[in-house]
């Protein structure tokens, strides 16, 4: 069995010229955004979907990842919005006022 750091491994990997991702030694925190990104994937998408061919899949999880996943699905690290809506947010300029911000 191969080590995901073994040399035999990440040798294989750049022979196929796959781009390594792995954490850094120690910190297990990583690549916990994507992990989180691929379970919702998977139980919101992928596990209620029958996929016809290759052609299907890149369609429907393109439009899950667009219709629902930005637009719709509320993340709890942007306040509780959607990406979509979050940074529509971030384009309309705030005033601060008394050291309350307000959006203009």
């Amino acid at each position: 069995m191969l080590q995901y750091a073994s040399k035999e491994y990440t040798d294989l990997l750049k022979d196929y010229s796959v781009d390594i991702s792995m954490s850094r030694k120690g910190n297990p925190y990583d690549n916990a955004t994507c992990e989180s990104f691929m379970k919702t994937l998977k139980y919101e998408e992928v596990y209620r979907q029958e996929y016809r061919d290759l052609a299907e899949v890149v369609v429907s999880i393109g439009c899950f990842i667009e219709r629902v996943y930005n637009e719709k699905r509320l993340h709890s690290a942007l306040g509780y919005r959607p990406p979509a809506e979050f940074e529509r947010m971030l384009a309309v300029p705030a005033t601060k006022v008394h050291g309350r911000t307000f959006l203009t």
